[in-house]
C-alpha cells in the first residue's frame, strides 16, 4: 500500500474524501470485504471517507494511478505491486510514511509488522509502502497422484534432488512417449523473477540488494538456481518447456 503526497496529517483532521485503488475488477466477493473495510473505517473516523476505486489488475492499477497523477488528481491510497514502489519514487508521487507516522503510537504500528514483510517496501533507509494482502508462492500437490505414483500424500519433497525424484515418478507418457501428465510446473510466465526468487532464496543467495541498486545474477548460486530451473524441462524433462 503507497501513501501518495496529496494527504497529510493536518488535512485528515478536516472532512475529506480519500480515494484508494485497489487492484480487482468491479464487483465480486473480494470488493465487498473492502466496501466493508472502508465502512467499518468510516464508522471509527466520521471526518473521513474513503472511496474505493477498483482498478483491475495490477498491472491496470499503476497506469491508472500513474495517469491520475498526470491529470493532477491522484489516488491517495493505492494497493500495488513493491516493485512499483521504484517507479513512484522516480515519478515523486509518493510520500514516505516515516514522514506521516510520526507519534508514538505510529511508530509502534510501523514496528509491528514483520520485518521480512517490511524488506520490499523500504529502500533509501525510508519506508514508502505497508504490507498490505501480501502474496508468497506455496507448492501444491495432488495428493491422488502422488499415491498413484507410489508417493507418500502428505509428504511433499524436501530438497531438490528430491523434488526431481517426485516429478520423474508423477510424470506419465503414453505408448508413443508423449507426456499426458506432467509431474511437475514451475510458471516462467506472468511474473518469472517472483518465482525464480523462491529459488535462489532456496539456495541461500539474494537477487538484488536492499537499494535497488545491484543484481547478482552472476553469481555462481544463481546461476545453480537457474539451471535447476532449465534442468527441470531441458534435462530431467518432467516440466513443459517455456
Amino acid at each position: 500500500m503507497a501513501l501518495t503526497g496529496g494527504v497529510t496529517l493536518a488535512a485528515a483532521q478536516a472532512p475529506v474524501e480519500l480515494t484508494f485503488y485497489y487492484p480487482v475488477a468491479v464487483g465480486g466477493p473480494v470488493t465487498k470485504i473492502i466496501d466493508g473495510l472502508a465502512a467499518d473505517f468510516q464508522k471509527e473516523n466520521p471526518g473521513i471517507k474513503v472511496k474505493p476505486i477498483y482498478a483491475g489488475t495490477y498491472q491496470e492499477t499503476i497506469v491508472k494511478v500513474l495517469t491520475a497523477l498526470k491529470s493532477g488528481e491522484p489516488p491517495q491510497m493505492s494497493v500495488l505491486l513493491s516493485t512499483d514502489m521504484f517507479t513512484l519514487i522516480d515519478e515523486d508521487a509518493i510520500i514516505p510514511f516515516d514522514e506521516a507516522a510520526t507519534s508514538a503510537e505510529d511508530k509502534a504500528w510501523m514496528k509491528s509488522f514483520f520485518p521480512a514483510f517490511m524488506l520490499n517496501s523500504q529502500t533509501g533507509g525510508k519506508t514508502w509502502g505497508i504490507p498490505f494482502q501480501r502474496s508468497t508462492i506455496v507448492l501444491y500437490w495432488n495428493k491422488e497422484a502422488f499415491k498413484e505414483a507410489g508417493l507418500d500424500p502428505n509428504r511433499p519433497p524436501a530438497s531438490w534432488a528430491e523434488q526431481v525424484e517426485y516429478a520423474r515418478k508423477l510424470t506419465k507418457r503414453d505408448a508413443s512417449g508423449n507426456v499426458t501428465q506432467w509431474g511437475l510446473k514451475v510458471p516462467s510466465s506472468g511474473f518469472p523473477y517472483w518465482l525464480f526468487q523462491g529459488f535462489t532464496t532456496q539456495n541461500d543467495v539474494l537477487l538484488m540488494n536492499q537499494a535497488g541498486t545491484e543484481t547478482y545474477y552472476d553469481k555462481p548460486a544463481v546461476i545453480e538456481a537457474l539451471q535447476y530451473w532449465v534442468d527441470l524441462s531441458q534435462k530431467h524433462k518432467v516440466m513443459p518447456t517455456g
